[in-house]
């Protein structure tokens, strides 16, 4: 019996880690790294750290906020998030991704692994 619930445990652990998505509330004229630099470093677990993978963001707040993606310090793309939109963004091996923001701001964010 504490086996089965041993594994019954261990595995609602591992469903919900893998589908956990991580809701950051961003300060007006902040500036924050999501992904890419490391743990402590990050706003966000990305799961695939190290390979290609694609972030959902969806704007869950009132304001508008921008996405920048970076990688060894150089800007590759920048884009704005309206309220109540989500977007996919692919982000490849090395890549960094930040958001942007004037006014506060809510983002729910997730990782999922790049299929090719």
């Amino acid at each position: 019996m504490k086996i089965l619930i041993l594994i019954i445990s261990t595995f609602t652990l591992t469903i919900s880690t893998a589908f956990s998505q991580t809701v950051l509330e961003l300060e007006p004229i902040q500036s924050m790294c999501i992904t890419g630099k490391g743990p402590g470093q990050d706003g966000a677990i990305n799961p695939y750290l190290g390979k290609d993978s694609i972030s959902v963001i969806e704007n869950i707040g009132k304001n508008d906020f921008s996405i920048r993606i970076q990688k060894a310090g150089k800007i590759i793309k920048t884009f704005s998030i309206k309220p109540k939109e989500t977007r996919n963004v692919l982000l490849r091996k090395g890549d960094e991704l930040y958001f942007d923001t004037e006014k506060s701001a809510v983002a729910k964010v997730d990782f999922k692994e790049a299929q090719f």
